[in-house]
Order: structure tokens, then C-alpha cells, then sequence
């Protein structure tokens, strides 16, 4: 039987960014399922009284060296976006509402913002821009804003967010194999040995 890894995961996180890009690889490599579980990394922060490491100047300063030299070892592109911290509420209730919605293009609009938000590094919290982001990526800005207003929407994201707490979740990327919690990017190879 497959296993299932359990992605917990907010745009907002570059870590969650940099897991993105190596979890699809490494679960068919394991025939394991991958599952996506929109969070809202500000509300798991509130309730668990943790904090982004960027809120600690050195700390933030190590962190994104960390990330850049993860995203030479993956291969794959990273910019410091120059507007982190983004509130990232509407564009995980957008995130949230794509994925009930309309599931056959989640990976499509998730694709989209992660590139704009640590690739092209574009300011996501600000309504017009992500509106040109949608539209350049083929989405109606004005049904993704409709979404995010959608009471059972809003009820999902806070139920994912609320249950991740319950589960152990602090952070993001955090992810779940055999109800085993994995927390960072930088624990993938964990997750592989848990896929073995």
C-alpha cells in the first residue's frame, strides 16, 4: 500500500516554497500520494506562540543564506522577496477555494503564486498585482476574489489551520508521514527515509 505524505503548507514560507518544489519528485519517486493542506501560517504563529526566524535579525539574516544555498543544491530559482512578511490570508483562501473548486487547476494557480512570490518576487498582498498575476496565468481575478469571500472558503482554511495546531503543526512547511510530523524543507531526507 502507497504511502501519503501530508503537505501543510502557506505561500507565504520560502522553506514551504523550496518543499513545494521537491515533493511531487520525491513522492512519485515513492509512489506515495502527495496531499495538500492550505494553511494560514499567521494563525498556527498565533496559536502556538511562535514566529517567523525572520523576526530575529540574525537569525532572518542566516535563514535566507540557508534557503539560497538549498535552492542551489534543488536547482531551482529563489529571490528574496523584497516584500516578505506578506499577509497571506486572502491568497490562502483563494488557494483553499481553488483547491475545492476548482481541484483541476490547484496545481496551476499554486504554480503561479509561489513563482511570482519567490521567483519573480512580486508583492502579493497588494490586490492589483496579484489581480495581473491571475490574469497573465489565465484566472479570472474577479471569480478568485469571490472565492476568497466564500463562507465555507473561509470555514476550510481555518479548520485546516486549527487541526494542523492540534496535530503538533508550529511552522511551515510541515508534513506528515504515518501521522509522523516532519517540520522544515531541510527535513525532506526524513521524509524519504519515512517513504522507504
Amino acid at each position: 500500500m502507497s504511502k501519503t505524505v501530508e503537505f501543510y503548507f502557506d505561500l507565504g514560507s520560502p522553506a514551504t516554497y523550496l518543499a513545494y518544489t521537491q515533493l511531487p519528485t520525491i513522492c512519485a519517486q515513492h509512489d506515495a500520494q502527495l496531499v495538500y493542506i492550505p494553511i494560514l501560517l499567521g494563525g498556527v504563529f498565533k496559536a502556538t506562540g511562535n514566529a517567523s526566524p525572520a523576526t530575529v535579525p540574525a537569525k532572518g539574516q542566516y535563514m535566507f543564506q540557508d534557503l539560497d544555498r538549498y535552492a542551489k543544491r534543488y536547482g531551482v530559482p529563489l529571490k528574496f522577496n523584497p516584500h516578505f512578511p506578506i499577509n497571506t490570508l486572502m491568497l490562502m483562501r483563494a488557494v483553499t477555494g481553488i483547491q475545492l473548486r476548482a481541484p483541476d487547476r490547484f496545481g496551476a494557480f499554486i504554480d503561479c503564486l509561489f513563482k511570482a512570490l519567490w521567483v519573480d518576487g512580486r508583492p502579493l498582498d497588494e490586490p492589483e498585482t496579484v489581480a495581473a498575476v491571475l490574469s497573465q496565468n489565465g484566472f479570472d481575478p474577479q471569480q478568485v476574489l469571490t472565492l476568497t469571500a466564500d463562507e465555507e472558503v473561509k470555514s476550510v482554511l481555518k479548520d485546516n489551520t486549527e487541526k494542523a495546531v492540534k496535530r503538533g503543526v508550529f511552522g511551515a512547511p510541515s508534513m506528515f508521514v504515518d501521522n509522523r510530523l516532519y517540520f522544515g524543507q531541510d527535513r525532506l531526507d526524513f521524509v524519504i527515509e519515512a517513504l522507504g
